[in-house]
Protein backbone atom coordinates (compact mmCIF):
# COMPACT_ATOMS: atom_id res chain seq x y z
CA UNK A 1 0.00 0.00 0.00
CA UNK A 2 1.59 3.18 -0.84
CA UNK A 3 1.15 6.53 1.82
CA UNK A 4 0.26 8.71 -0.92
CA UNK A 5 -1.13 8.05 -4.86
CA UNK A 6 -3.06 10.68 -7.11
CA UNK A 7 -4.07 9.74 -10.21
CA UNK A 8 -4.63 12.22 -12.64
CA UNK A 9 -5.42 14.83 -10.16
CA UNK A 10 -6.80 18.65 -10.69
CA UNK A 11 -8.48 21.34 -9.03
CA UNK A 12 -9.46 24.71 -10.87
CA UNK A 13 -10.88 27.65 -9.64
CA UNK A 14 -13.49 28.83 -11.74
CA UNK A 15 -11.63 29.62 -14.93
CA UNK A 16 -8.46 29.42 -13.14
CA UNK A 17 -6.40 26.35 -13.05
CA UNK A 18 -4.59 25.32 -9.58
CA UNK A 19 -3.26 21.62 -10.66
CA UNK A 20 -3.73 19.36 -13.79
CA UNK A 21 -3.17 16.04 -14.19
CA UNK A 22 -0.77 15.79 -10.97
CA UNK A 23 0.51 11.88 -10.90
CA UNK A 24 2.52 11.01 -8.01
CA UNK A 25 3.26 7.89 -6.00
CA UNK A 26 5.16 7.82 -2.66
CA UNK A 27 6.23 4.83 -0.81
CA UNK A 28 6.13 4.19 2.81
CA UNK A 29 8.67 4.78 4.63
CA UNK A 30 10.29 7.44 1.88
CA UNK A 31 11.06 10.91 2.49
CA UNK A 32 9.09 12.58 -0.70
CA UNK A 33 10.01 16.23 -1.91
CA UNK A 34 8.02 18.55 -3.49
CA UNK A 35 9.84 21.29 -5.03
CA UNK A 36 8.80 24.58 -6.81
CA UNK A 37 8.52 28.32 -6.59
CA UNK A 38 5.54 29.81 -4.89
CA UNK A 39 2.30 29.43 -6.64
CA UNK A 40 3.28 26.43 -8.65
CA UNK A 41 0.59 24.46 -6.94
CA UNK A 42 2.11 23.01 -3.91
CA UNK A 43 -0.13 24.15 -1.36
CA UNK A 44 -3.13 23.31 -3.61
CA UNK A 45 -1.66 20.10 -4.10
CA UNK A 46 -1.86 19.62 -0.13
CA UNK A 47 -4.82 20.86 0.45
CA UNK A 48 -6.58 18.22 -1.80
CA UNK A 49 -4.70 15.47 -0.27
CA UNK A 50 -5.79 16.47 3.26
CA UNK A 51 -9.64 16.81 2.10
CA UNK A 52 -9.07 20.43 2.26
CA UNK A 53 -10.19 21.42 -1.20
CA UNK A 54 -12.45 18.59 -3.34
CA UNK A 55 -10.48 17.69 -5.96
CA UNK A 56 -12.03 18.49 -9.67
CA UNK A 57 -10.94 15.83 -11.71
CA UNK A 58 -9.12 12.53 -10.60
CA UNK A 59 -8.32 10.79 -7.33
CA UNK A 60 -6.52 10.89 -4.67
CA UNK A 61 -5.40 8.44 -2.01
CA UNK A 62 -3.59 8.38 1.31
CA UNK A 63 -2.72 5.17 3.15
CA UNK A 64 -5.56 3.63 0.90
CA UNK A 65 -8.10 5.80 1.51
CA UNK A 66 -10.01 8.32 -0.39
CA UNK A 67 -8.59 11.76 0.33
CA UNK A 68 -11.89 13.50 0.34
CA UNK A 69 -14.72 10.48 1.46
CA UNK A 70 -12.41 9.08 3.70
CA UNK A 71 -10.57 12.60 5.18
CA UNK A 72 -11.44 12.17 8.84
CA UNK A 73 -10.08 8.56 9.17
CA UNK A 74 -6.90 9.63 7.34
CA UNK A 75 -6.31 12.31 9.22
CA UNK A 76 -5.35 10.73 12.08
CA UNK A 77 -2.54 9.39 10.68
CA UNK A 78 -1.44 12.47 9.41
CA UNK A 79 0.75 15.55 10.92
CA UNK A 80 0.60 17.91 9.32
CA UNK A 81 1.98 21.79 8.87
CA UNK A 82 0.77 24.59 6.87
CA UNK A 83 2.52 26.95 5.25
CA UNK A 84 1.50 29.87 7.07
CA UNK A 85 0.89 29.00 10.32
CA UNK A 86 -1.66 30.84 12.62
CA UNK A 87 -2.26 30.24 15.99
CA UNK A 88 -4.22 31.72 18.93
CA UNK A 89 -2.62 34.70 20.91
CA UNK A 90 -3.15 33.03 24.28
CA UNK A 91 -1.63 29.08 23.20
CA UNK A 92 1.54 27.84 24.43
CA UNK A 93 2.44 24.62 23.68
CA UNK A 94 1.45 22.85 26.78
CA UNK A 95 -2.38 23.52 26.21
CA UNK A 96 -1.24 23.05 22.43
CA UNK A 97 -0.25 19.29 24.02
CA UNK A 98 -3.91 19.11 25.96
CA UNK A 99 -6.00 20.13 23.18
CA UNK A 100 -4.51 18.03 20.74
CA UNK A 101 -4.59 14.77 23.00
CA UNK A 102 -8.38 15.44 23.65
CA UNK A 103 -8.49 15.68 19.75
CA UNK A 104 -6.61 12.53 18.88
CA UNK A 105 -7.97 10.87 22.23
CA UNK A 106 -4.42 9.94 22.96
CA UNK A 107 -1.46 11.49 25.29
CA UNK A 108 0.91 13.23 23.15
CA UNK A 109 2.23 15.13 25.99
CA UNK A 110 5.49 13.07 27.03
CA UNK A 111 6.50 13.00 23.15
CA UNK A 112 5.80 16.94 22.83
CA UNK A 113 7.55 17.70 25.92
CA UNK A 114 10.43 15.18 24.62
CA UNK A 115 10.79 17.61 20.95
CA UNK A 116 10.15 20.56 22.71
CA UNK A 117 13.24 19.91 24.61
CA UNK A 118 15.19 18.97 21.19
CA UNK A 119 13.80 22.13 19.37
CA UNK A 120 14.60 24.57 22.44
CA UNK A 121 10.97 25.43 23.06
CA UNK A 122 9.68 27.36 26.29
CA UNK A 123 6.30 25.55 26.45
CA UNK A 124 4.11 27.95 28.96
CA UNK A 125 5.27 30.96 26.55
CA UNK A 126 2.27 32.53 25.13
CA UNK A 127 2.36 32.75 21.44
CA UNK A 128 1.76 37.04 21.32
CA UNK A 129 5.31 36.68 23.09
CA UNK A 130 6.77 34.52 20.36
CA UNK A 131 9.31 34.96 17.67
CA UNK A 132 7.24 33.56 13.89
CA UNK A 133 10.43 30.66 14.57
CA UNK A 134 8.42 29.69 17.99
CA UNK A 135 5.50 29.79 16.52
CA UNK A 136 6.60 27.44 13.91
CA UNK A 137 7.91 25.29 16.30
CA UNK A 138 4.88 24.87 18.03
CA UNK A 139 3.37 23.83 14.65
CA UNK A 140 6.30 21.01 14.49
CA UNK A 141 6.07 19.64 17.59
CA UNK A 142 2.21 19.21 17.38
CA UNK A 143 2.12 17.68 14.16
CA UNK A 144 5.15 15.12 14.97
CA UNK A 145 4.30 14.34 18.65
CA UNK A 146 1.31 11.90 17.95
CA UNK A 147 4.13 10.01 15.99
CA UNK A 148 1.85 9.82 12.46
CA UNK A 149 2.04 7.31 9.71
CA UNK A 150 2.48 9.97 7.26
CA UNK A 151 3.45 13.70 8.10
CA UNK A 152 2.78 16.40 5.53
CA UNK A 153 5.07 19.78 5.75
CA UNK A 154 4.25 22.97 3.58
CA UNK A 155 7.35 25.01 3.79
CA UNK A 156 8.02 23.85 7.33
CA UNK A 157 11.95 25.84 7.92
CA UNK A 158 9.79 29.11 6.99
CA UNK A 159 11.29 31.37 10.67
CA UNK A 160 13.71 28.44 11.86
CA UNK A 161 17.47 29.11 12.23
CA UNK A 162 19.70 27.01 10.94
CA UNK A 163 20.70 24.92 13.60
CA UNK A 164 16.90 24.19 14.11
CA UNK A 165 16.25 23.10 10.28
CA UNK A 166 19.03 20.73 10.97
CA UNK A 167 17.22 19.66 14.16
CA UNK A 168 14.25 19.30 12.37
CA UNK A 169 15.34 17.03 9.58
CA UNK A 170 17.33 14.49 12.13
CA UNK A 171 13.83 14.27 13.72
CA UNK A 172 12.02 13.51 9.92
CA UNK A 173 14.96 11.00 8.83
CA UNK A 174 14.51 9.32 12.31
CA UNK A 175 10.68 8.84 11.61
CA UNK A 176 11.58 7.66 8.41
CA UNK A 177 13.93 4.89 9.49
CA UNK A 178 11.11 4.04 11.30
CA UNK A 179 8.76 3.22 8.70
CA UNK A 180 6.96 7.04 9.35
CA UNK A 181 6.58 8.67 5.59
CA UNK A 182 7.59 12.50 5.33
CA UNK A 183 6.49 14.19 2.00
CA UNK A 184 8.02 17.97 2.06
CA UNK A 185 7.00 20.76 0.44
CA UNK A 186 10.02 23.00 -0.10
CA UNK A 187 11.27 25.87 -2.81
CA UNK A 188 14.73 25.64 -1.00
CA UNK A 189 17.06 23.23 -2.62
CA UNK A 190 19.70 22.42 -0.26
CA UNK A 191 16.57 21.51 2.21
CA UNK A 192 15.27 18.79 -0.63
CA UNK A 193 18.93 18.12 -1.36
CA UNK A 194 19.93 17.16 1.89
CA UNK A 195 16.97 15.24 3.24
CA UNK A 196 14.67 13.47 0.60
CA UNK A 197 14.89 10.51 -1.41
CA UNK A 198 13.09 11.15 -4.11
CA UNK A 199 11.66 14.71 -5.41
CA UNK A 200 9.20 15.71 -7.58
CA UNK A 201 9.18 19.43 -9.60
CA UNK A 202 6.07 21.16 -10.28
CA UNK A 203 5.71 23.58 -12.66
CA UNK A 204 2.59 25.47 -13.87
CA UNK A 205 0.18 23.65 -11.35
CA UNK A 206 1.61 19.85 -13.32
CA UNK A 207 4.59 17.64 -12.30
CA UNK A 208 7.53 18.24 -14.46
CA UNK A 209 9.71 15.42 -13.23
CA UNK A 210 9.38 12.92 -10.90
CA UNK A 211 12.51 10.77 -9.91
CA UNK A 212 15.13 9.48 -7.15
CA UNK A 213 17.30 12.29 -5.93
CA UNK A 214 20.41 10.71 -7.73
CA UNK A 215 18.58 10.57 -11.07
CA UNK A 216 18.22 14.17 -10.71
CA UNK A 217 21.87 14.66 -9.76
CA UNK A 218 22.93 12.72 -12.66
CA UNK A 219 21.37 15.17 -15.09
CA UNK A 220 22.71 18.31 -13.12
CA UNK A 221 25.54 20.11 -14.49
CA UNK A 222 28.55 20.23 -12.77
CA UNK A 223 31.20 23.21 -12.94
CA UNK A 224 34.75 21.87 -13.76
CA UNK A 225 37.65 24.49 -13.87
CA UNK A 226 40.87 23.52 -16.05
CA UNK A 227 44.28 24.88 -16.14
CA UNK A 228 46.70 24.40 -19.11
CA UNK A 229 50.05 24.26 -19.13
CA UNK A 230 49.69 27.41 -21.19
CA UNK A 231 47.43 30.32 -22.13
CA UNK A 232 48.03 29.19 -25.52
CA UNK A 233 47.14 25.83 -24.51
CA UNK A 234 43.98 27.14 -23.31
CA UNK A 235 43.29 29.34 -26.26
CA UNK A 236 43.60 26.02 -28.53
CA UNK A 237 41.49 23.69 -26.88
CA UNK A 238 38.24 22.58 -27.91
CA UNK A 239 35.71 21.41 -26.14
CA UNK A 240 33.14 18.04 -26.02
CA UNK A 241 30.05 18.02 -26.72
CA UNK A 242 29.22 17.46 -23.22
CA UNK A 243 31.16 20.45 -22.39
CA UNK A 244 29.62 24.25 -22.34
CA UNK A 245 32.12 26.90 -21.70
CA UNK A 246 31.64 29.54 -19.28
CA UNK A 247 35.33 31.40 -19.38
CA UNK A 248 38.50 31.02 -20.88
CA UNK A 249 41.60 33.66 -18.88
CA UNK A 250 44.81 33.11 -19.27
CA UNK A 251 45.40 29.18 -18.68
CA UNK A 252 42.29 28.32 -17.19
CA UNK A 253 39.36 26.98 -18.66
CA UNK A 254 35.47 26.76 -16.77
CA UNK A 255 32.85 25.08 -17.92
CA UNK A 256 29.43 23.23 -17.41
CA UNK A 257 29.48 19.35 -17.75
CA UNK A 258 26.56 17.92 -18.54
CA UNK A 259 27.01 13.50 -18.62
CA UNK A 260 29.42 11.59 -16.42
CA UNK A 261 32.88 12.90 -14.68
CA UNK A 262 33.79 9.25 -16.62
CA UNK A 263 33.51 10.66 -19.48
CA UNK A 264 35.74 13.87 -19.14
CA UNK A 265 38.49 12.39 -16.97
CA UNK A 266 38.69 10.34 -20.46
CA UNK A 267 38.94 13.10 -22.19
CA UNK A 268 41.14 15.15 -20.26
CA UNK A 269 43.49 12.01 -20.42
CA UNK A 270 45.56 13.31 -23.65
CA UNK A 271 45.69 16.90 -22.37
CA UNK A 272 48.34 18.79 -20.88
CA UNK A 273 46.60 19.51 -17.57
CA UNK A 274 48.17 21.39 -14.95
CA UNK A 275 45.31 20.81 -12.55
CA UNK A 276 41.42 20.08 -12.46
CA UNK A 277 38.73 20.37 -10.52
CA UNK A 278 35.06 19.07 -10.42
CA UNK A 279 32.30 20.55 -8.50
CA UNK A 280 28.89 18.90 -7.03
CA UNK A 281 25.70 18.23 -9.35
CA UNK A 282 24.47 21.91 -9.51
CA UNK A 283 20.77 21.30 -9.58
CA UNK A 284 19.74 25.10 -8.80
CA UNK A 285 20.79 24.33 -12.64
CA UNK A 286 18.74 22.07 -13.97
CA UNK A 287 16.17 23.46 -11.30
CA UNK A 288 16.37 26.79 -12.78
CA UNK A 289 15.99 24.82 -16.72
CA UNK A 290 12.82 23.64 -16.08
CA UNK A 291 11.28 27.36 -15.56
CA UNK A 292 13.03 28.78 -17.82
CA UNK A 293 11.36 26.22 -20.09
CA UNK A 294 8.31 27.43 -19.21
CA UNK A 295 9.21 31.19 -19.61
CA UNK A 296 10.15 30.71 -23.35
CA UNK A 297 6.78 29.03 -23.95
CA UNK A 298 4.20 30.92 -22.66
Amino acid sequence: MLAIETNDLCKSYGKRRGISDVNISVEQGEIFGFLGPNGAGKSTTIRVLLGFLKATAGRSRILGKDCWSESDVIKADVGYVAGDVRLYSWLTARRAFQIVSEIRQRDIAPRGFELAERFRLEVDLPVRKMSRGNRQKVALVTALAHSPRLVILDEPTSGLDPLMQDTLMLCLREMAEQGHTVFFSSHTLSEVDSLCDRVAIVRDGRIAACEPLQQLKARAPRRVSLIMNSAQDAGALQLPEFATLASRQEARIEFELVGSAAELTRWAASLNIKDIAIGQPNLESLFRQYYQTETATS
